[in-house]
């Protein structure tokens, strides 16, 4: 409708309304009614008056908590399906409970915590176990329901315990969630090569039920009771006659010191755990509990009490579970530390555990590379034990700076490193025997640890390796027996070391990991050397070094033994060799070759009182020349693998599980993530 109006006195006016009416209005029935469309047309009118950015805002917050509403919905939804999934699988465990078994048990599950009660441990089982009744073994003190055996009886039970039922299967259904046990020694499922973080973790309870498939126990045999009686008569003169020392002296009757904290004790703490010797065990644990202090002055070799003490009470911890081994490892792993604090990073070769200071020898500021590069094993496993990484961040520092080193030859390194240039020393000589041997092993042997994660490490060793095959594989005659010489600023000498036997059992485990087949090969043509230089000595026992004929020579044997070399230490390479090559391929030769080996040390350094004695003339028979005095590794490394080797149970140690350092105590491989 429109309305007119004039004035009579001015120019007119004109004033317009307009009303736009719906439907009802415009026939006058009702007004705002509060329907549906009125408000959607409201709503319309008020969204139309909005900015062109006031609008954009609004859609995008809309936008922005459609999406959280969906994925929100997506999280309750997983979870609430994860909680309906576990009640069903609780049903179906209870319901399955009679044929509970754990398709692929984890390396080895995680260590325990400092603080835990050593009685509630399980020990690590000799043989593997069999279904009825659990068995497992050591120390009484650490047994559990373990009832005693007759030692005359030649089975697993000669040194294991058997365990009555299996425990409630209710334990074994929380246990499986967290954690795996074997064999008295945990490690959390899922480790990595990563440095441990500084905080430190309380590892789970280790279970007391055996996680893996049960298999009937493996009878002790003849040649182990004979490694058995051989351990006990040489602890018999260690404890009558060097009772806490270093080293026992077998003919006088009495003991050496090295650096006064009981060697051969503790190197050979884990050969009694594995050999089921619990009351020498218990005996040996109450030492270490009340007698071995670290806080003394007194100077000790890095790579020796690394080897010997961090790595028998890292083995011994694994093995038991007792904390108070992990304990005086963090000890000793601290006291050591300072040989780190050199110009290079390259650390020192001696260490005075009471003052923390640490110096090279006095002849030389030179550490020799296997000494620098053998301590990794060791102090990797204890910051993963500890979370503490200094530790590991040490001997890392140390690989990757050799790694990137000039002066090796096709992966071959020299001998020494100096510690205040970090670079190598007496270039030009090659040797895979003495102050260079066991860092080619190391090389292999942290890439198992780490899960073959670090490549760096596999170059190396794979580079070290083609570098022996190119300039120190030779042949002797008359039986073409290959050997690995050594390489003198170009020149090639026919010298052996007994030490470089280790080298086809590296070989072995190397292929048994996925290496190069013609590895193995080559550990099996070795592995004969290594006999040979047992074999072709009136004592049937090995010098420490042999000079092999390159040319044929009427009357000759391929081994030839200078008066300065013929001594005897009784060393292990050989044996551990024996033990990885019979564990590989399961030739019984290998144990008959090392059965020939343990006859000749007691026919020719067994003492009547007690103890076995190097000898310094391996050539004369009547008379082998006793030096009284029994290397620690007797006990640790070389009964060790004899006891192994004659062992028909690939998981008594089982290698896809432990690696052994270069002392054999056995550290486990770290479970990837």
């Amino acid at each position: 409708a429109a309305m007119y109006s004039g004035a009579a006195t001015g120019p007119p006016r004109r004033d317009f309304i307009s009303v736009t009416l719906g439907p009802e209005e415009a026939v006058g029935v009702g007004g705002y009614n509060n329907s549906k469309a009125w408000r959607r047309r409201s709503c319309w009118r008020k969204w139309k008056q909005l900015s062109r950015l006031q609008r954009s805002v609004i859609l995008f917050l809309f936008a922005f908590l459609a999406v959280c509403g969906v994925i929100s919905y997506t999280s309750m939804g997983e979870a609430w399906r994860s909680i309906t999934n576990k009640s069903l699988d609780d049903q179906r465990t209870e319901q399955e409970i009679p044929r509970l078994k754990l398709a692929n048990p984890a390396v080895l599950p995680a260590p325990q915590k400092a603080d835990a009660n050593p009685g509630d441990y399980p020990e690590l089982s000799l043989q593997k176990p069999p279904k009825l009744p659990h068995v497992r073994r050591g120390p009484s003190n650490l047994q559990i329901k373990a009832p005693q055996r007759d030692m005359r009886v030649k089975t697993r039970h000669d040194t294991m315990r058997a365990v009555e039922e299996l425990v409630e299967v209710d334990k074994v259904e929380k246990t499986e969630q967290s954690i795996i046990s074997w064999r008295g020694a945990v490690i959390e499922p899922d480790q990595s090569t990563e440095p441990p973080s500084k905080k430190i973790t309380e590892p789970e309870k280790p279970s007391s039920v055996e996680a893996e498939h049960q298999k009937d126990p493996v009878p002790i045999n003849e040649r182990q009771l004979a490694v058995i009686e051989a351990f006990r008569h040489a602890w018999k003169g260690y404890k009558d006659f060097a009772w806490g020392h270093d080293e026992l002296k077998p003919l006088s009757k009495s003991y050496s010191e090295w650096f006064g904290l009981g060697l051969t004790l503790i190197d050979a703490l884990d050969t009694m755990w594995i050999l089921g010797l619990k009351e020498e065990f218990e005996e040996a644990r109450k030492w270490v509990a009340n007698d071995l202090v670290f806080d003394k002055n007194v100077d000790v070799n890095l790579f020796e009490s690394t080897i010997r003490i961090l790595g028998g009470l890292l083995s011994t911890y694994h093995l038991s579970g007792d904390s108070l081994f992990l304990e005086k490892a963090k000890d000793i792993g601290n006291r050591l530390m300072p040989a780190f604090k050199t110009p290079s990073k390259i650390p020192y070769s001696d260490v005075n555990i009471g003052r923390g200071t640490a110096h090279p020898p006095r002849w030389t500021s030179d550490s020799t590379v296997a000494e620098v590069t053998s301590i990794q094993l060791e102090f990797r496993e204890l910051s993963r034990l500890t979370g503490d990484e200094k530790f590991q961040k040490a001997v890392d520092e140390v690989m990757k700076h050799v790694h990137t080193l000039s002066g090796k030859n096709d992966g071959l390194v020299p001998m020494f490193i100096n510690t205040n240039s970090g670079q190598f020393t007496h270039l030009g000589v090659y040797t895979l025997g003495a102050r260079a041997d066991s860092y080619y092993e190391y090389l292999l042997k942290q890439w198992i640890q780490g899960g073959k994660k670090e490549n760096e490490l596999l170059e190396d060793y794979m580079k070290a390796i083609e570098g022996v095959k190119k300039h120190l594989l030779q042949r002797s005659e008359p039986k073409r027996l290959t050997f690995v010489g050594e390489l003198a600023h170009g020149h090639f000498s026919a010298k052996m070391d007994h030490l470089v036997c280790f080298l086809p059992g590296t070989l072995a485990l190397g292929a048994h990991n996925g290496l190069a087949a013609d590895h193995m090969i080559l550990a099996e043509t070795l592995i004969e050397t290594c006999y040979q230089m047992y074999a072709q000595v009136e004592t049937g026992l090995s010098p420490e070094i042999v000079h092999f004929n390159l040319h044929a020579q009427k009357g000759h044997k391929d081994v030839e033994i200078k008066p300065a070399d013929r001594h005897n230490l009784l060393r292990p390479e050989t044996v551990e060799s024996l033990f990885y090559m019979y564990r590989f391929t399961g030739d019984k030769k290998y144990q008959d070759w090392g059965w020939e080996i343990l006859q000749n040390f007691n026919r020719y350094t067994r003492v009547p009182t007690g103890g076995y004695t190097s000898i310094n003339n391996v050539q004369n028979p009547s008379n082998p020349e006793p030096r009284d005095k029994m290397e620690s590794f007797f006990l640790g490394e070389t009964l060790k693998y004899m006891f192994l080797l004659f062992s028909d149970d690939i998981d008594l140690i089982n290698l896809d599980k432990y690696i052994f350092n270069t002392e054999a105590h056995p550290l486990p491989i770290w479970v990837p993530a």
